[in-house]
């Protein structure tokens, strides 16, 4: 048995030759890891990585996602047109032959649909909001609404993916993966990376956690999940056995034994490994406090509404996004879900609409509020549309609408956003009429409002250079402010 030993430990082959050649940068870098401010020549001094390609107009980002897809039509984009022609087949002209989901593919009819909801223009940019959005609409001049958003996937799994990691298929890092890789994190005791997940009344979508995968960049990157219970990230305590001291020695010992598994096989998986321990552990000491809403003002609680006290619902996630974002946590993902609208939309959209709506609107006015809002970019939108024709059967208070992708409506405010509207729809809501904006261009944006040009934050994986908008995507400049 010793035998096996000894040459166990003098074996070497072709691998472990070359990663005992960089042992020394190798411990350096895990030093770098252990004890992040280790070579830094003062308080003063930039740090080597997570530096932007320019001048960022933002420096961090909450994504308001809604899975499901909101109906635009419902919502933000007025046509009153389908209420002309209630009920009336959709021209072929304008359908041009469309490929459709399997829930309307065997129509032989498709009834255009008006909206039974008022509208009415608001705040300078004279933006149309539906009676839904009434907290929306009072702050629709900080709020710049995309109505030409299109993308290529119809059904939800592709859509949503497509839109979390510029891919449909899996297997791709997530943007915020993505901008912690290139930008890093702002503060040292909490991920650079947040999800938070909650579900409203009406019919939800499944997400996954290859939404906010780090793909095949570095584990590091990964999204760190926050639950819905009263303790937003499990096991954080210690158990009433253990110490502070102890959990210390502990990890310790842990680094110890990664340190000897890094320097014999050179995985950059193992720091990282010791990386995520050492994050856990000061995030003991930071999570409770940036999660206890008790010290919060009264009027912030009025403002994100009755529900921001109940954890796991979409208002208590927005403040608890602030929260994260004021701290430093460079994205922040929220995934709300409930806006399928197959069959009875005009019902189910209200409760959707009250779910989101004031907590949506209480985010850009206490940002703006505490002199944040201009360095945080939010975003608010779904993976694609809602058809203006009904699917099934239409009455007068009643209609269903599928999926569409060739236009719907996402906003953003803040981080250097125009406020206003951007881009037009024709009069029946179906296709692009002026500036299209893809999920590519999209990506591409709100990079370059983060400093950071999509072309150049690449990653080089099995031989291929990979970035978030794949070969494609433009800066949309009429979104900048």
């Amino acid at each position: 048995m010793e035998k096996e030993i000894i040459e166990h430990a003098l074996h070497i082959n072709r691998r472990k030759f070359l990663s005992r050649l960089s042992l020394g940068i190798g411990s350096i870098a895990l030093g770098s890891l252990l004890i992040p401010d280790l070579f830094k020549g003062g308080e003063e001094e930039a740090a080597i990585t997570g530096l932007p390609h320019f001048a960022p107009r933002a420096k961090r980002i909450i994504y308001l996602f809604q899975n499901g897809a909101p109906s635009q039509l419902d919502l933000f984009d007025y046509k009153p047109l389908l209420q002309k022609m209630q009920g009336e087949d959709l021209p072929a002209s304008i359908r041009q032959g469309q490929r459709l989901t399997g829930m309307t593919a065997d129509q032989a009819k498709f009834p255009l649909a008006g909206t039974v909801f008022q509208f009415s223009q608001y705040g300078q940019s004279r933006a149309w909001l539906s009676e839904l959005l009434p907290h929306t609409a009072r702050v629709v001049d900080d709020i710049c609404f995309i109505k030409t958003m299109y993308t290529e996937a119809i059904n939800h799994d592709p859509a949503l993916t497509f839109f979390q990691t510029g891919a449909q298929q899996g297997n791709r890092p997530s943007m915020g993966s993505w901008l912690s890789y290139g930008l890093g994190s702002e503060n040292k005791n909490l991920p650079s990376f947040c999800v938070l997940l909650s579900k409203g009344k009406g019919n939800g979508q499944g997400v996954y956690s290859k939404l906010w995968s780090n793909g095949f960049l570095d584990s590091i990157y990964q999204g760190v999940q926050f639950s819905s219970g009263e303790n937003p990230v499990l096991y954080l305590n210690d158990p009433a056995s253990i110490t502070r001291q102890d959990r210390r020695k502990m990890l310790d010992q842990i680094a110890a034994l990664n340190d000897q598994s890094y320097k014999a096989f050179g995985d950059p998986e193992i720091a990282t490994k010791i990386q995520q321990y050492e994050m856990a552990y000061r995030m003991q000491t930071i999570v409770p406090e940036i999660t206890d809403t008790s010290k919060e003002p009264e009027d912030t609680l009025k403002l994100y509404g009755p529900e921001c006290l109940v954890p796991g619902t979409f208002a208590a996630n927005c403040l608890l996004a602030r929260k994260l974002s004021e701290s430093g946590v460079r994205f922040v993902q929220l995934y709300h879900q409930g806006w399928d609208g197959h069959n009875n939309l005009p019902g189910e959209i209200k409760g959707q609409a009250k779910d989101v709506d004031q907590a949506s609107a209480a985010l850009i006015t206490d940002l703006k509020q505490r002199g944040l809002l201009d360095e945080t970019l939010i975003i608010w939108g779904g993976e694609f549309g809602r058809t203006n024709y009904c699917q099934g059967k239409l009455t007068k208070d009643s209609y269903g609408r599928d999926h569409h992708p060739r236009c719907f409506t996402v906003w953003m405010a803040g981080g250097g956003v125009r406020p206003g509207v951007y881009g037009e729809t024709d009069d029946f809501g179906y296709n692009i009429a002026k500036d299209p904006v893809h999920v590519h261009d999209f990506h591409a944006t709100i990079l370059y409002l983060m400093g950071l040009d999509h072309e150049k934050l690449t990653f080089k994986h099995q031989g291929r250079r990979y970035r978030l908008t794949d070969v494609a995507g433009k800066v949309v400049n009429g979104l900048i402010a």
